[in-house]
């Protein structure tokens, strides 16, 4: 594992923030952590960084790198009236680094930025911000990246761009990734594994897609003439417009497909309705 915390517990006071929790993120792997606003998410990602102390339990982070991790932790700190540029040649001399405007142009295409935009970054959106936030953080090459709530505030075109490229950065230059999210539908598109925590305890955890199949009992699926489906009888179904919402366990939805196809029931999509309150309340 390029980084791990293991029995993990934070108190202020009375409240106990962090309960037992442990999380391990292996280069390549994307691992998200779900959970609603203040179930513990951003204090688990501070005591990662050694932003906080934990009151139990052990970090483990890379050995012998000059940086072991890197990261935006809930929203980049950015210089707004400075540009991309003048941006990641601050952080860079902050963090020791003398890149010239050359080297610079490649941190921000390795991000997807363009390398013409001279004006402020005030001037950016928010997922421009997202990616710039990267960029600094990839600075001296650290083994992971932690990215707190990286999709709030995006439109859909901008969650699905930074979507792809968390993707190709843990695949392209092997980054062990951790990222959180209260959407689970993002994390669901992107992890390998998953961690869920609510009200500071980890109550499940494992690859992404087993776990949305095991606590998915409902699965949506979209066709034009789905309401001719003789097949669905032996189901208890729900129609809404042109989508039959069925009543079944994960491992028979092949089945169900190909006798759909036999019937000549054009399949649009074949989405999981994933059950939250399965998924918060079970505990592994």
């Amino acid at each position: 594992m390029i980084i791990s915390g293991l029995n993990l517990s934070k108190a202020y006071g009375k409240r106990k923030v962090l309960d037992n929790v442990s999380i391990a993120c292996a280069a390549g792997e994307i691992c998200g952590l779900l959970g609603a606003n203040g179930a513990g998410k951003t204090t688990l990602f501070k005591i990662l960084f050694g932003l906080v102390s934990q009151d139990t339990g052990t970090v483990t982070l890379p050995e012998n790198a000059l940086k072991p991790i890197g990261g935006i932790i809930e929203k980049p700190a950015l210089y707004e009236y400075l540009n991309a540029y003048d941006n990641i040649h601050l952080f860079a001399s902050i963090q020791g680094l003398k890149l010239n405007k050359a080297q610079i142009a490649e941190q921000l295409i390795k991000v997807g930025l363009p390398t013409n935009r001279l004006d402020k970054v005030a001037n950016f959106s928010m997922g421009m911000k997202q990616r710039l936030g990267i960029a600094i953080a990839l600075l001296n090459n650290p083994a992971c990246l932690v990215l707190d709530e990286p999709f709030t505030g995006l439109d859909p075109l901008g969650v699905s761009s930074l979507r792809k490229l968390i993707a190709d950065l843990a695949e392209k230059e092997h980054l062990a990734i951790i990222l959180s999210s209260h959407i689970i539908e993002e994390l669901s598109k992107l992890c390998h594994t998953l961690y869920v925590l609510k009200e500071g305890k980890l109550v499940n955890s494992g690859p992404a897609q087993q776990l949305i199949a095991d606590n998915t009992s409902v699965y949506s699926i979209c066709a034009s003439n789905i309401k001719d489906a003789k097949c669905l009888a032996n189901y208890e179904v729900e129609y809404k417009g042109n989508c039959a919402f069925v009543n079944i366990e994960a491992a028979e939805v092949p089945n169900l497909i190909q006798s759909l196809d036999k019937e000549n029931i054009l399949i649009t999509s074949c989405t999981p309705e994933l059950s939250m309150e399965k998924l918060f309340e079970t505990t592994h």
